[in-house]
């Protein structure tokens, strides 16, 4: 180490731990001695013109399943540099959870969460690949971790040993219910967030049980809501020069998503009803079935809507009729209104029905399936649905993200085979050359050679 500055710090319990420039070796003792050169403390790059947004941002992707790696997707979407770290021989449970009929050779559920990332397998459960993570956090920019609340800190993985060896580091935990408070210890499920946040109360009809949204609406949220929390962390250091912690509740990530419709709850103490696929306050607002068997919903949003609506169904003698003629009548007469409607739509096909309601510009759309909405022409024309060479899989389709921006882009890559990038990440890192990544064999195991 010469006469370079450096700085210490010893906890008990664990492995002493060297990193230089060029190399880093592992070394058993009674305490742990962390030594970290001044000059390799992480600093978030000055971004240039002909860069992503997040260019040189390293991430420690510790999460698995659906929040997490949502997550930090996003921020590989934005062009972080993603280091998902797997259990050997498994890995995320996505790759081996609900494999589709004739796809059984394909982990088609993870690739669909885990684009542009990196993987690298550890076993956390020997303190020699705590270890290793260790070091990967030490020169990281962001951690992220979705463990059951304390167990990060049990792997030596926690906030508050990794801030000792890192000052700058972003450290986000996303769990069901939050790291602390009367629920945090309890097992979290995206039906389970969606029960406790009122979503499925008025998810269904007035006659019907309450339903989940089709979707898993509280672990992406939740995913969103870390990857939005990580990136105002980030802008922090950089102003501050001090890390964050970020604590990620998904109840309270989709309880804030549903914030915009509880007025009523909050102000007059009233909960809202289920109403399947109306709307409250204006009607029509449902779903049609036309004659060629197709569904189709719109919603006269206002009372300009009323109008062009009755022009497009052919019958221009609603607009005045007093028991439709404003939003409150066509409220209090909703079930004789929608009545007719139904009865109108399915006269005629969708296509004929499309091309009515489109020229009076009423809000309408077709209700399409999953594979439907994935070809949509406005998609396709967005360049939304990515085609990427996976390794084992060949060409893989993902959703990628929603928005667009100009500028430098990251470039997607595809789904990483497990531990597909242990020596590059090690060797990039860290500075390992290849007999010190053999010499950490025991801890990485059933790894595949590098791409």
């Amino acid at each position: 180490m010469g006469d370079m500055e450096r700085r210490t710090v010893v906890t008990p319990n664990a492995l002493a731990v060297t990193l230089t420039r060029d190399s880093c070796r592992l070394r058993a003792r009674e305490t742990v001695t962390v030594l970290i050169m001044e000059d390799e403390i992480p600093t978030i790059p000055d971004f240039s013109e002909d860069a992503p947004p997040l260019a040189g941002v390293r991430v420690l992707d510790l999460t698995h399943v659906i929040a997490g790696p949502f997550g930090t997707t996003m921020l590989a979407d934005l062009g972080a540099e993603v280091v998902k770290v797997e259990k050997p021989g498994s890995g995320d449970d996505l790759r081996s959870t609900g494999r589709y009929p004739d796809r059984e050779e394909h982990e088609d559920l993870f690739n669909a969460n885990n684009r542009s990332k990196k993987s690298i397998t550890v076993d956390l459960k020997q303190a020699e690949g705590r270890a290793l993570c260790q070091r990967l956090a030490a020169i990281a920019d962001v951690v992220v971790e979705n463990f059951a609340p304390g167990t990060a800190a049990r792997l030596g993985m926690g906030w508050d040993y990794l801030k000792s060896l890192n000052p700058r580091l972003v450290y986000c935990s996303l769990s069901g219910f939050g790291q602390t408070g009367p629920y945090s210890n309890r097992p979290a499920l995206d039906i389970l967030v969606q029960a406790m946040t009122g979503l499925m109360s008025v998810t269904g009809t007035p006659d019907g049980p309450p339903l989940k949204a089709g979707a898993p609406l509280g672990d992406v949220i939740s995913g969103m809501m870390a990857s939005y929390a990580i990136l105002g962390a980030l802008y922090a250091v950089k102003r501050e020069g001090v890390g964050r912690y970020i604590d990620v509740s998904m109840q309270g990530s989709l309880l804030a998503a549903l914030g915009p419709r509880m007025g009523q709850a909050l102000h007059a103490g009233v909960a809202a009803r289920r109403i399947g696929n109306e709307n409250p306050m204006r009607v029509p607002s449902h779903a049609y079935l036309t004659a060629d068997g197709h569904w189709l919903t719109i919603q006269v949003n206002s009372q300009r809507h009323w109008a062009p609506f009755c022009r497009a169904l052919e019958h221009e003698a609603w607009v005045d009729d007093p028991r439709f003629a404003t939003m409150r009548t066509r409220a209090e007469n909703r079930i004789l209104l929608n009545g007719l409607v139904t009865e109108r739509f399915g006269e005629r096909p969708l296509a004929e029905w499309s091309d009515r309601l489109e020229s009076e510009r009423v809000p309408y759309a077709p209700i399409l399936d999953y594979a439907e909405a994935v070809s949509d022409p406005q998609i396709q024309h967005r360049g939304q649905i990515l085609e990427l060479y996976h390794a084992t899989s060949g060409k893989v389709r993902v959703v990628g993200p929603g928005w667009q921006m100009s500028g430098a882009q990251a470039e997607a890559s595809a789904p990483p085979i497990l531990g597909q990038h242990n020596e590059n990440v090690l060797c990039d890192w860290l500075g390992l050359d290849e007999g010190e990544i053999r010499a950490l064999a025991g801890v990485l195991r059933e790894t595949v050679e590098n791409e």
